[in-house]
């Protein structure tokens, strides 16, 4: 397996050339209205294509362009491979049309000694689309290191399990927690409205306890359809913000598909968020 990951959906979820995706990514960052965020331990954007959802994941991007991070650890769903537990690519680097993103190798190497349920297991990573794009983004706003992680089965405890494992390895760095999920999947417009807005007012309430709740009242597999494909992910990630000191939420934008496409009778919602410690007075 090699240490350099190749995009996989260069060219057909982003454009394919350098230069063309750097003019479609500033653009979407461009466009985006969002307050300047300073303090940021976490965000949820959306891993659509980027016709698609880009605008909605810009928005989290350019809320903290300001900030400055060490890391950014990457968390999604997997969405072609089934597993327990958590795939870390441990070592070398994701590539893009924009370059490689590296691995902080390091402190993967820290995050598979603390916790049982993070492994090295690069074929999760082949072909999955959830983390790879948001590294555009990330390569334009951020100078990072990154530590991509895919969730298997998004269950209770390994969601419980990997927020633990983020909140004690990330203390005292500074790391954003970059969690990758879509909300609902191929309803009408109004009811995906409805059920993306229960998700977005956790979110805004800061309730990752009430959120995972939810996403567990519906059976496993329906909860990528009603909820969100990437439920653990952004759960993880809110509870680790919350442990590793962030008071705040900030949802940024909401849309889903039909917005771009003008077809509203089957859907996905999209969200941006962000989740930051209380300013100092």
């Amino acid at each position: 397996m090699p240490m350099i990951r190749p995009p996989a959906v260069a060219g057909s979820w982003y454009p394919g050339s350098r230069g063309a995706l750097e003019q479609e990514v500033d653009s979407l960052l461009a466009a985006a209205r969002v307050p300047a965020l300073s303090g940021t331990v976490a965000v949820i954007a959306p891993h659509a294509g980027m016709m698609f959802s880009g605008g909605v994941a810009a928005h989290a991007y350019r809320a903290v362009a300001s900030e400055d991070f060490d890391v950014i650890v990457l968390v999604g769903p997997s969405h072609y491979v089934a597993f327990d537990g958590v795939a870390i690519h441990d070592r070398g680097g994701f590539e893009t049309p924009l370059g490689v993103a590296e691995i902080d190798e390091e402190l993967a190497a820290t995050m598979i000694a603390a916790s049982a349920i993070i492994r090295p297991h690069p074929t999760a990573h082949v072909r999955e689309h959830s983390l790879e794009m948001h590294l555009p983004f990330i390569q334009r706003v951020l100078s990072a290191r990154i530590v991509p992680l895919v969730i298997g089965y998004q269950t209770r405890s390994t969601i419980l399990a990997l927020a633990d494992a983020l909140s004690r390895t990330l203390a005292g760095r500074r790391a954003l927690i970059a969690a990758s999920t879509d909300l609902s999947h191929y309803f009408e417009a109004e009811r995906a409205e409805k059920l993306d807005g229960l998700v977005a007012r956790f979110v805004e309430r800061f309730d990752p306890d009430g959120l995972l709740d939810e996403y567990e009242s519906y059976p496993e597999h329906e909860r990528g359809r009603y909820v969100a494909c990437g439920g653990g992910a952004a759960i993880a990630a809110m509870i680790a913000a919350r442990d590793l000191g962030a008071g705040r939420a900030h949802v940024l934008r909401y849309a889903h598909s039909g917005d771009v496409s003008g077809d509203r009778t089957a859907v996905v919602g999209y969200l941006a968020a962000a989740f930051s410690r209380p300013r100092a007075h």
